[in-house]
């Protein structure tokens, strides 16, 4: 078990933001947490890598409390990728190198060197090595950071809505290779997502939240059309094309209705 979370609870100004969380994470599974905006995702990933501290409960990663770490340990087990990151006045080679800086002691080592080249090498940033941060779209500098985590070599991966910035061809080769690292490496990854097929496509496992706490929780091929009714309030069909399910929306829960329409019309004509 790499990572056990036992009756995690955040409050922010008074308000429960997540209460009563219990999940488990093993080795060589990807994990999505998924749910409507605001329900906590992101809360629950930083509260994960203690950016936040949860007011009960406990994280353990590897058996060992989180709380028992200093930020260097943490930093050696857990690497995390936020949603957003600032563009500092930094070459992309240098700012992947900082992944390793858990790592290095004294100078840094041509390992180092070795790992951040292939990692560039990985994700096809190796035109961009010397460009600075500032000077880079918002997909490139999402690349980037994740590059940094990947160099941490960590055995656990956070993403916050990992493809939030990137097309659809950087999407699959960055999911892939994520998914290819994890499993060749006996990792774990917890990622936020948002596309439920991109999630059904690239997890094992999938958390639901919903009102602050953990709505269902299993095999990500286990997601039916009831459970994303009930979490989003919208009607949906799950198929499957080559073996992959897809979700399929089957009415615009924003749609107006007919008698709406009708009103609508009246009151344009008064």
């Amino acid at each position: 078990m790499i990572l056990n979370v036992n009756n995690l609870a955040f409050t922010y100004k008074s308000h429960d933001t997540l209460n009563n969380i219990n999940f488990s994470i093993q080795q060589g599974e990807i994990t999505v947490i998924l749910g409507p905006n605001g329900v906590g995702k992101t809360t629950l990933l930083k509260c994960l890598n203690g950016i936040l501290t949860p007011q009960k409960g406990n994280i353990l990663v590897k058996e060992k409390n989180i709380r028992a770490m200093g930020i260097k340990e943490i930093a050696r087990q857990i690497s995390y990728v936020a949603q957003k990151s600032e563009a500092a006045r930094i070459t992309v080679f240098d700012a992947i190198l900082m992944g390793r800086r858990p790592h290095i002691n004294y100078r840094v080592s041509k390992k180092d060197l070795i790992k951040v080249d292939a990692v560039i090498r990985h994700l096809n940033l190796s035109k961009l090595s010397l460009k600075y941060l500032n000077q880079m779209s918002g997909g490139e500098l999402q690349k980037v950071c994740i590059a940094r985590a990947l160099v941490q070599q960590t055995d656990l991966l956070l993403l916050d809505e990992p493809t939030a910035s990137l097309d659809l061809k950087n999407q699959t080769h960055i999911l892939g290779l994520i998914r290819h690292i994890i499993k060749d490496h006996n990792m774990a990854a917890v990622m936020t997502m948002h596309d439920l097929n991109t999630a059904m496509r690239y997890a094992d496992k999938y958390i639901f939240l919903k009102d602050s706490t953990i709505y269902s929780v299993g095999n990500i091929h286990d997601i039916t059309p009831e459970m994303v009714e009930n979490v989003y309030g919208v009607k949906v069909d799950i198929m499957h094309h080559k073996g992959l399910p897809i979700v399929i929306p089957v009415e615009d829960p924003l749609e107006p209705k007919e008698n709406t329409v009708v009103t609508m019309e009246k009151e344009r004509a008064a």
